[in-house]
């Protein structure tokens, strides 16, 4: 039996080599020092796996060469130059390392907290540097007993959770798309009142980013602060809008800030730098060897699996071949992951159970259904985290029940799928259906009969059927 190749495109942590290297039915071809043509055009058409970081871009140049890959795995969390969708159409699975660098995220969290309210690298380079004995200049606050606002309770906010306790301070989380007992179960406060945040001592953000969360963090909340806050960033760049944050520590209403993350990086001339209440650090919220260690252990047993046809770990798409899906089935999955969009938008609560319901035909495909339901609803919260392949897994994980129904079809078309949302403050019910030339439809919402095409950016909003409501609306807009 032939061995399957795997190439390596660019540099991993040779622990992950080894391991590739000693397993007697793969054919390793360590590519990192080639030049990029020749890796391309000579050596990817001979791949069964690739493993890639940033230095190598899969786009429509690399897929046109993948002739017989089957699943490239992203040595890391971003995957901003893997063409998803490209591969999707070609049948490669896209698979991440999103957990490798959770510790080393999680500590330099802690390494920035302790910097601000202990000046530690200012008091660092009055010594080294300048020579200077002053101890009276450099006093600090302790952790003990200070109030800690963590906004995101997954996988990195919530073990700073954990460790913040051992500092004996007390933890008071935000994030409305966990299950509260998430946190309380570890004796942690849980609010849905972001308000109840902003009146901490210090504040931890630890979001994905998306249009939600960028710039979640402007002026109008610091103004609600305390006098003298702590904020760090150590997740994402832009969750705290630049601007607010530089004349907040001007004004020295914020205290410190911790910041490992930028807007525009690399960031050698950011006005931050030129501030004395200020920690940085270049992105190095991966950079520890055990990260970078972990991350290539995880690539290379990931690329072994998914070459032996294993298990595809962590993958990020769903592998779409034309010929093997119906015609007709496309543009339901497509229909269905919409209307979860739509309905973890009009709910943004915590999510007890999620019913899919078909009617047709489509039923006998409700698995692949729920699938994409699932994923366009998880995915407004968690984005790259959730995929087709553990969507349900992380809604078993959150605490959320799946359920699928198949109906006798009385509805008068060919073809009805339906998602039922139960969260906290009730449900929300949206239907849907594809007319003639796969023409999508949302047919009802919460009981409302209606005709809309899920097709670009909407506002939907329930009012009371007075004068003048629709007006003053838009006016409005």
């Amino acid at each position: 039996m032939p061995k399957l190749t795997i190439v390596v495109c660019d540099h991993i942590h040779q622990k992950g080599l080894d391991i590739l290297a000693n397993d007697a039915e793969i054919n390793l071809i360590n590519a990192a020092d080639e030049p990029k043509e020749r890796l391309i055009t000579e050596i990817i058409p001979q791949a069964d796996i690739a493993i890639t970081r940033s230095s190598t871009d899969v786009d429509q140049f690399f897929l046109n060469h993948a002739t017989n890959i089957k699943a490239i795995i992203r040595a890391g969390v971003g995957v901003d130059n893997v063409d998803i969708e490209g591969c999707s159409k070609k049948g490669i699975v896209v698979m991440n390392v999103p957990t490798a660098n959770t510790i080393a995220a999680v500590e330099l969290t802690l390494t920035h907290m302790l910097s601000c309210v202990r000046k530690f690298p200012y008091a660092h380079n009055n010594l080294k540097v300048d020579r200077v004995w002053r101890r009276q200049d450099w006093y600090g606050t302790e952790l003990k007993d200070k109030k800690l606002g963590i906004i995101g309770f997954g996988n990195i906010g919530s073990r700073v959770g954990k460790r913040a306790k051992a500092f004996e301070m007390n933890i008071l989380v935000y994030d409305p798309y966990i299950d509260p007992r998430k946190a309380t179960d570890l004796d942690i406060a849980y609010t849905t009142n972001f308000d109840d945040i902003l009146d901490c001592d210090i504040i931890t953000i630890h979001t994905p980013k998306n249009e939600e969360t960028v710039g979640m963090i402007d002026s109008a909340q610091i103004a609600k602060m305390k006098d003298g806050v702590v904020l760090i960033n150590c997740a994402r760049g832009g969750l705290y809008s630049e601007k607010a944050l530089l004349e907040g520590l001007r004004s020295k209403k914020i205290a410190m800030a911790g910041i490992d993350v930028f807007d525009k990086e690399p960031a050698t001339d950011h006005p931050l730098l030129d501030l004395d209440n200020v920690t940085v650090t270049p992105h190095l919220g991966a950079n520890t060897k055990e990260s970078q260690q972990n991350i290539a252990i995880q690539s290379a047993e990931n690329a072994i699996a998914s070459a032996k046809g294993i298990s595809f770990p962590n993958a990020l798409n769903l592998p779409i071949k034309e010929s093997e899906l119906p015609n007709f089935l496309r543009p339901y999955l497509e229909l269905i992951q919409k209307m979860g969009h739509i309905s973890a938008q009009a709910t943004r609560d915590s999510i007890k159970s999620i019913k899919i319901t078909t009617e047709g035909e489509v039923s006998e495909h409700i698995d692949s259904l729920a699938t994409f339901a699932t994923v366009g609803i998880l995915s407004e919260a968690l984005k790259d985290s959730v995929n087709y392949v553990n969507a349900e897994f992380v809604a078993d994980e959150r605490n959320i029940h799946l359920i699928k129904e198949k109906q006798i079809n009385r509805s008068g078309l060919k073809n009805r799928v339906t998602i039922k949302l139960t969260i906290r403050g009730g449900t929300f019910t949206i239907s849907g259906t594809v007319l003639g030339d796969d023409a999508q439809r949302v047919i009802e919402i919460d009981g409302y009969k209606l005709d809309l095409e899920p097709k670009g950016k909407m506002i939907l909003f329930r009012n009371t059927d007075v004068p003048g409501v629709i007006g003053a609306v838009g006016q409005i807009i």
